[in-house]
């Protein structure tokens, strides 16, 4: 435990804490978006905080199989001159399915679909939508523990980041689950920004590489810009 007194310890600590806050995004976006759907305030309170519980045990697991994750991005097969691995493989149908639940999602929010599939829903309701969240949770997870993997190389630096960055979200999802829920065009912003989470976890899959930060940078620009819109469109109603 002696890397705990060194002090570039506590700055990979400091930096891989922030990043997984800023990879959970997503997974926070999904979540908070997914458990709209329950009726019940205190079932959607519960399914989020459950679905970021599971997230955290997922990357705890993950990091106990770390040296079989590391080989993962070994090829398992080859087509031509296309290679996969297991973590192309993950990528890829975790992109999407993405694609297929933000797609549908917004489909039934346009054509109003979503009153008439209620009961339906229902039936459906905490079970299923949190086995949606853990299939989610082991994607972001995976993708989330190779990059942590590059910034330090300690297992312990690792499992801290995870569980501090995991417990502030579980702190704030309610906060950001509850403002979403209240803001249809937020619901909106936010399948559309999964869409192109979905979309660059299949470009990575087939090894094309493209730099995340245009996409978060990207949905932050988006969202500051619907935040100012929400603004005006506040004022103008008060001046009415």
């Amino acid at each position: 435990m002696e890397i705990f007194f060194r002090a570039e310890t506590w700055m990979a600590l400091l930096s891989l804490t922030a990043l997984e806050i800023v990879l959970g995004i997503d997974n926070i976006l999904f979540i908070s978006i997914l458990t709209a759907k329950l009726s019940d305030a205190k079932q959607q309170s519960k399914a989020r905080k459950q679905g970021l519980a599971y997230a955290l045990i997922v990357r705890l697991l993950f990091l106990l199989l770390i040296g079989y994750i590391i080989h993962s991005t070994e090829p398992l097969f080859h087509w031509g001159p296309l290679h996969m691995s297991l973590k192309d493989l993950i990528l890829l149908f975790g992109g999407l399915f993405l694609l297929y639940k933000s797609t549908k999602e917004i489909h039934e929010k346009v054509s109003g679909e979503t009153a008439e599939k209620e009961v339906k829903i229902k039936k459906m309701n905490f079970a299923g939508i949190i086995i949606q969240i853990i299939l989610l949770d082991i994607v972001f997870s995976f993708d989330s523990i190779l990059t942590a993997i590059g910034l330090t190389g300690h297992i312990p630096v690792m499992a801290m980041a995870i569980i501090i960055s995991m417990i502030i979200m579980i702190i704030f999802i309610d906060t950001v689950g509850n403002f979403i829920l209240k803001h249809p065009t937020l619901q909106v912003l936010g399948l559309s920004f999964l869409i192109l989470i979905g979309t660059l976890l299949i470009a990575e899959a087939f090894h094309y590489e493209i730099p995340k930060g245009y996409i978060y940078f990207a949905f932050f620009y988006s969202f500051v810009i619907e935040l100012v819109n929400m603004r005006v469109r506040s004022k103008s109603i008060e001046n009415e």
